[in-house]
């Protein structure tokens, strides 16, 4: 029968090391003329063959679309399976999703004699491969948190650790012709390769319905077992006859191979045709004139069947999550959407300090994809919704539980528009770092976060305190336009001019009124800057606390500072390390800024140096976030500190409520911009200030006992709890009631609600 898949061609090159680079080479023309794959056999203990892994990775270096295989790998000559999944999930890694894992019990059981204790049967070895690729896949699955642990005859592992997870849903197909060996790919394998030269007329037929009956027997779906077949032979100019009774080799002029290989695609199943050869000439005539044929020929016979596209496995199936439409995802989407059940979902379940467990995460890379996710939102109002530029968001609503998220990190192109006026357009899913990078050549900078690991998106729409706001303001504050999908699907430019009511409320409270999928700056010209660190002995926390922030507002805008108090332990003093950034190239100037502090307290550890600002904010690491747990962060705006804030800040300290206290500058230039100028409008504040905690350090409460009565509002970027209360400390009433007026018109239904949510009037 015929499994729905659509036809796929690759080669088997014979691993051979004289010359050394033949073997690549023939990888490399594989790519060039089109094929899907390139495997390699794997006989170690041949002197003319290359060790297959190393040559496995060369290939994959020296290629970059095709996908590479061995055919098949010799489990026992092979490490232990724990090892060789890492060995694969690697490989997989750095070829961005290309290797998949070719096994065989092979024929030399003997060498693993220090397990077993004793020469294995063929019917033992097949439990020695099952053990195997349970210990494969159990490592490859960091989803799953519980204890690790295989006790097999052959192999085992007991605790061991997982990971890593490879960069897509490895395949582990297996080439085996016996029954066991037959019902062990129906109940595990992903997929069966066996040669057309070892079978005899029937066989392939008879072998793929023992696969299925087990895959059945097991609770599978067959469809989901890939069915490859090596098939070798030679190009005529005459007539080859029929290949079933030629000894398995295929023989004559291109509609011959077509003829004699279509019934084993309609009638048997095969997906997946490799030519076993090294001569170019034939994998050229192959792939140009026998491949686009039997596509051809296939799709004559079994029309609509012939292409239905890849099964997921009923493994990946079980962890669907209820209330979401997998089967009813618009084709663009679903090509790159990421289920729980998806190798890729470790890396996009989490931001940088949350843990999350969603449902779906679609991943949209054009404006026209960003609405129909909305319109997929919009099918789903039951379920969560989350929104997230590039997942480092603090407040944690970027993820999930069961829900929807719409993660934007394909979209992250950064151009330049207008060179006279500074005017860049980015996308959503940049990070900064990534902006800076491409705004230095320009001798300009957009002030941002302090970590360069931050989304565009999320930052642009909240507000933006960052390392030059004293100077240059908020983010929001540079923007000059925006391209916005509204909750209904509906496409809008936002400016001053356009929508000015959405552009007012997109800055400081975007992620209420729809998805920004371009920003347009007009950035600053920044050239060389002064990044000090310095480190004092904070014992007297209260008193430095103050002449800290009096240094800060008093100094000439040209000076951002940070401020974060490392509470003291029995083996040393409350620390206070003060990040600072002067617009300056000259030290004297450098150090007429830094002076005033200087006799704030002891001064432990100093480094100021010159740097650009894309040197400041290089400090983000490109892994994926993996975070686990909950967070708790409680933030609040302040004007300058007085003594009685300082006391209770030092109390706070004290309690053990905190084990990151920063305070960042938020004056300056911010004040220029009228307050109901943007959405953002507690214009007149000093500092933001942050306190990162847990429930046990009854974080939340000390907040609200010592530090939010000194508060004059909130920055919810970094504000884990919800609730109206929060809200009205993040927007004055009059403000609120505004952004609920357009709420109202853009939003009525409330589709965006799960980010520090603003209800819509009436």
């Amino acid at each position: 029968m015929h499994y729905g898949r659509p036809l796929q061609f690759g080669t088997f090159v014979t691993p051979v090391n004289d010359p050394p680079q033949r073997a690549v080479q023939l990888a490399e023309l594989s790519e060039q003329l089109g094929y899907d794959l390139v495997t390699f056999q794997d006989h170690p203990y041949q002197p003319a063959f290359h060790d297959t892994w190393t040559l496995l990775s060369w290939a994959a270096a020296r290629t970059s679309r095709i996908h590479l295989a061995g055919n098949v790998l010799n489990l026992p000559l092979q490490r232990e399976p724990a090892v060789l999944a890492r060995a694969a999930a690697s490989l997989d890694l750095l070829s961005d999703g290309r290797f998949e894992l070719g096994l065989g019990a092979g024929g030399f059981w003997d060498a693993i004699e220090a397990i077993g204790g004793r020469r294995l049967t063929p019917g033992q070895a097949v439990d020695a491969l099952d053990e195997a690729i349970r210990i494969i896949r159990g490592t490859w699955d960091v989803s799953d948190r519980g204890r690790f642990a295989v006790e097999g005859d052959y192999y085992r592992v007991d605790g061991a650790k997982r990971g890593p997870a490879p960069a897509h849903d490895i395949p582990i197909w297996i080439g085996a012709l016996k029954p066991r060996m037959l019902r062990l790919i129906g109940r595990a394998g992903d997929g069966w390769l066996p040669s057309l030269a070892y079978l005899q007329p029937g066989d392939y037929a008879e072998s793929a319905a023992r696969i299925d009956e087990a895959a059945t027997k097991a609770g599978r779906n067959p469809a989901e077992i890939r069915r490859l077949l090596n098939v070798a032979g030679r190009f005529t100019a005459g007539r080859g006859g029929d290949v079933r009774s030629r000894g398995g080799m295929v023989e004559g002029a291109p509609a011959d191979w077509v003829e004699q290989l279509l019934p084993y695609a309609v009638e048997d199943g095969a997906d997946t045709f490799i030519l076993a050869g090294d001569d170019p000439a034939s994998m050229q005539r192959f792939i140009e004139e026998v491949a686009p044929a039997l596509r051809e020929a296939v799709e004559q016979e079994l029309g609509a069947d012939a292409s239905a596209g890849a099964v997921r496995s009923t493994a990946a199936l079980a962890k669907r999550r209820p209330g979401i439409d997998y089967e009813g995802l618009p084709a663009s989407l679903a090509a790159t959407a990421i289920e729980p059940g998806d190798a890729k979902f470790s890396r996009v379940r989490s931001t940088y300090l949350r843990g999350g467990d969603p449902g779906l995460v679609l991943q949209p890379a054009t404006r026209e994809e960003v609405v129909e996710a909305v319109a997929v939102a919009r099918a789903h109002r039951d379920v969560p919704l989350s929104v997230r530029s590039a997942g480092h968001g603090i407040s944690g609503r970027s993820t999930n539980d069961g829900g929807l998220v719409i993660d934007l990190s394909r979209m992250r192109r950064i151009e330049v528009l207008d060179e006279e006026s500074r005017l860049v357009r980015i996308e959503p899913g940049a990070r900064w770092v990534d902006v800076a990078a491409a705004l230095e050549p320009h001798g300009w900078a957009l002030s941002s976060g302090d970590s360069g690991g931050v989304g565009v998106g999320g930052l642009a729409t909240a507000g933006g305190i960052g390392w030059l706001v004293r100077e240059h303001g908020l983010t929001i504050d540079h923007l000059r336009a925006a391209e916005l999908v509204l909750a209904d699907g509906r496409t809008v430019r936002v400016s001053a001019e356009e929508h000015p009511e959405l552009f007012w409320a997109v800055r400081g409270a975007g992620a209420n009124v729809g998805i920004v999928t371009a920003f347009e700056f007009e950035a600053d010209e920044v050239g060389v800057l002064a990044f000090g660190q310095l480190t004092f002995d904070a014992s007297d926390t209260a008193a430095f606390l103050l002449a800290w922030s009096d240094w800060v507002v008093d100094a000439p805008r040209d000076l951002t500072s940070f401020l974060i108090v490392q509470p003291g332990s029995a083996s040393r003093p409350p620390l206070a390390h003060v990040l600072v950034v002067v617009d300056s190239d000259d030290a004297d100037t450098v150090l007429e800024r830094l002076n005033p502090l200087a006799d704030a307290a002891q001064l432990v550890a100093q480094d100021v140096r010159f740097t650009t600002y894309r040197g400041i904010v290089s400090n983000a690491s490109d892994a994926s976030h993996s975070a686990e747990g909950e967070p708790l962060s409680r933030t609040g705006l302040i004007g300058r500190f007085t003594p009685e804030f300082a006391r209770d800040a030092t109390r706070f300290l004290e309690s053990g409520a905190s084990y990151f206290f920063q305070v960042r500058a938020a004056g300056g230039a911010v004040h220029d911009v009228p307050a109901d100028a943007t959405a953002y409008a507690h214009r007149d504040a000093e500092f933001s200030v942050v306190a990162f905690g847990t429930p046990n350090r009854r974080t939340s409460e000390r907040w609200d006992e010592l530090l939010e009565p000194h508060m004059s509002g909130a920055y919810l970027s970094f504000e884990t709890e919800g609730g109206p209360e929060r809200l009205a400390a993040a927007f004055p009433p009059a403000t609120l009631e505004r952004l609920r007026r357009i709420k109202a018109e853009v939003d009525p239904d409330n589709l965006f609600r799960d980010n520090a949510n603003v209800t819509p009037a009436g």
